[in-house]
């Protein structure tokens, strides 16, 4: 009850008894006294209504509400998110084995890388044979009237050539064409070191004259450009037309 209510209680208390001593009748004393009963009983019927509404206020921090832990509430008072470190301990097994495997993946695949080699994977495909990489030479031939003509694999991969060889002879005359014998031109494979052949023929000079003297052959491989003089000497009838009678055969058909 307030100091206010109070001091209402006592005001009432004393009208009642100054009523009570004045001379008035036993009706009046008797209304008196009810009224300052029933504004008593007024004032404490409100004081106990006051205290009932008002909220009670207990000292200290409010109790947390049930199922959430210590570090909940905490974070809840806060107001702050999940520390990294409590996120790797919640999930860090799982994210640890997601990883893990990731890992293992990527070393499979990068070591089942295939190897190289020709289109089908197996040996690699061989390139055809350059003239910087072969070695010229000549020898006799089998037959009166023939030479061999050398072709030595220098390089240290093997090469393959196919097809007629270009022969230009060198005669203090001029330069004149060999022709090509027709026979079928095979694939030859040279390894490192190995060499092939093609076989020349010329008409020798069984006429009694002077002939001509061819000194060098400028010989071209099969699909090639540049070339390589080689220095031979045979004589030639001299022929009253433009062809020398000089014949070639294919690259790897020589014996």
């Amino acid at each position: 009850m307030s100091e206010r209510e109070q001091h209402a209680v006592r005001a009432a208390r004393r009208a009642a008894g100054g009523r009570s001593g004045r001379s008035r009748g036993t009706g009046g004393a008797r209304l008196a006294a009810g009224l300052a009963v029933g504004l008593t009983a007024a004032l404490l019927s409100g004081c106990g209504e006051q205290a009932a509404d008002a909220p009670e206020k207990v000292a200290g921090e409010a109790a947390p509400v049930p199922g959430d832990s210590s570090e909940d509430s905490s974070r809840k008072e806060s107001g702050t998110s999940p520390s990294p470190s409590s996120r790797t301990r919640d999930g860090g097994s799982e994210n640890s084995g997601k990883e893990t495997s990731g890992s293992s993946g990527k070393s499979e695949g990068a070591g089942s890388s295939g190897g190289q080699g020709g289109p089908d994977g197996g040996t690699p495909e061989i390139g055809p044979c350059k003239t910087s990489g072969l070695d010229f030479s000549t020898s006799p031939g089998m037959a009166r009237g023939s030479f061999l003509v050398n072709l030595k694999n220098t390089t240290a991969t093997a090469c393959t050539m196919h097809g007629y060889p270009g022969v230009d002879l060198q005669s203090e005359a001029g330069t004149m064409n060999a022709a090509r014998n027709g026979v079928a031109a095979p694939t030859v494979r040279v390894s490192p070191g190995e060499s092939t052949r093609f076989t020349l023929h010329y008409p020798p000079n069984d006429t009694g004259g002077s002939g001509v003297d061819v000194t060098g052959l400028v010989v071209t491989p099969p699909n090639e450009t540049s070339s390589q003089t080689l220095p031979i000497s045979f004589n030639l009838p001299v022929s009253e037309t433009t062809e020398s009678g000089v014949t070639v055969g294919p690259v790897g058909a020589g014996k």
